[in-house]
Formats: structure tokens, sequence, C-alpha cells
């Protein structure tokens, strides 16, 4: 319902909008990194779907420092840590979307997608119904992730 009714929302970066709203827990960022931060997708292709954004906005892969890159990935490599720690998935994908024609939802702002997967995580309801059923809310998620991330396992 979230999605339908914020059709038509703002233009606006939400990744910016994120790092300046003041209020992690509501703009779901659930660790800040030096050069980049992690936040939940708040339209999750599975529950814990992460994305590592970086703080600078209109870069893009080939444009982001060096120091950029390790930070985010750095912060990828705790996101999948914590996710496996408090989810226990089978598997992860891991991605960048470069560019409106290449998938990206947000082409403007460089960010990784890190998707916990289960066997058998595609059921009817996507399959057939193109619905996501996704048993846990955004908080119940950001809450379990935010703990996990504050007192990351170890590598």
């Amino acid at each position: 319902m979230r999605y339908v009714s914020s059709s038509g929302a703002s233009a606006e970066c939400v990744f910016c909008l994120a790092l300046s709203a003041g209020d992690d827990a509501r703009a779901l960022v659930v660790h800040r990194g030096r050069l980049a931060f992690l936040i939940l997708n708040a339209f999750p292709y599975a529950s814990g779907h992460l994305m590592t954004a970086l703080n600078r906005h209109g870069v893009s892969l080939e444009e982001a420092t060096p120091a950029e890159l390790a930070d985010a990935m750095d912060l990828t490599q705790l996101a999948i840590r914590a996710l496996r720690a408090t989810y226990r998935p089978d598997g992860f994908n891991v991605g960048v979307n470069e560019g409106r024609v290449a998938g990206a939802g947000v082409a403007d702002h460089l960010h990784i997608h890190v998707v916990p997967r289960w066997n058998g995580d595609a059921n009817f309801m996507t399959v057939i119904g193109e619905t996501k059923v996704l048993p846990e809310a955004l908080e119940t998620t950001f809450e379990r992730l935010s703990g996990a991330l504050a007192s990351p396992p170890a590598t």
C-alpha cells in the first residue's frame, strides 16, 4: 500500500533524502560508514534486502573513487555477515544496476543491492500472482539488522 500511495511522489533522490533525514530508523538507514551507508530497500525483493549506497550523489561506478568503492565493499561484506547471522539465507544476489535501461530504480546514485536468498523462495504468489509476500515488517527488519550491525559477527 505504501508503494501505491507514493506513486507520483517527490522526484528527489531517495538516498540523499535518507542521508539528510535526521532519523535513521524512519529513513531505514541501518548503518553509516565513512563514504557509504547501508539502507533497507523500502520495496524489498526479500526480507533483509539491503542496499549499500555511496554518500556522494551523481557518480557512476567508473567515476567513484577507490576509497568510496572500498568503503562500499566493506559495508557490503558487513551486510552479508549480518544477514547471514540474522536470517541464515542459503545464498545472496549482490549487484549493481547502472542506468535506467539496466534496471536502476535510482539511476543517479550508485548503490549495490544485497538480497538474501533461500532455497525455494520463489513461490506461486511471485510466479503466478505477481505478488510478493514478506514475512516481516520493515520496522522489524530494521531492528534486527541494526542490532546485528551494531555488534557484527567476527570475520
